[in-house]
């Protein structure tokens, strides 16, 4: 005679927690997905890994970098952060190309700044 098996029942109630989890969870969805760029759910996943994170940028502009409130050099600078100043960017964008580079950073605080004048110090922020 072999003693009585009762791992099974532990499995099943585990199995059956699981899957009840699982069919309440909500998928993510992309309201903004665009075609071709990958599966909505994944872009949503990725956008929201994106908005936690706070990208930063050094200002390497001698002696200060402009801030515009577009992205280019059409209209006069609406201020400036001096060379050095660790910068909160939100996204980017392309812009009037500026000494060959085309990436204008949208600042977390408002305003432009051309791309080519910021170091990126914890990696490259998402498009806007």
């Amino acid at each position: 005679m072999s003693a009585p098996h009762t791992g099974h029942g532990i499995v099943s109630v585990l199995a059956g927690v699981l899957l009840a989890g699982t069919a309440l969870a909500a998928p993510a969805v992309a309201t903004d997905h665009q075609p071709g760029t990958g599966p909505a759910s994944f872009t949503a996943q990725a956008d929201q890994a994106d908005a936690a994170v706070v990208h930063r940028g050094r200002v390497i502009a001698h002696p200060a970098i402009n801030v515009r409130k577009t992205p280019n050099t059409k209209y006069k600078p609406i201020g400036s952060i001096p060379y050095g100043t660790v910068i909160d960017i939100k996204c980017k964008a392309n812009g009037e190309v500026v000494d060959g580079n085309p990436r204008w950073y949208l600042l977390k605080k408002g305003g432009w700044v051309a791309a080519r004048w910021v170091e990126n110090i914890n990696g490259t922020p998402p498009w806007c």
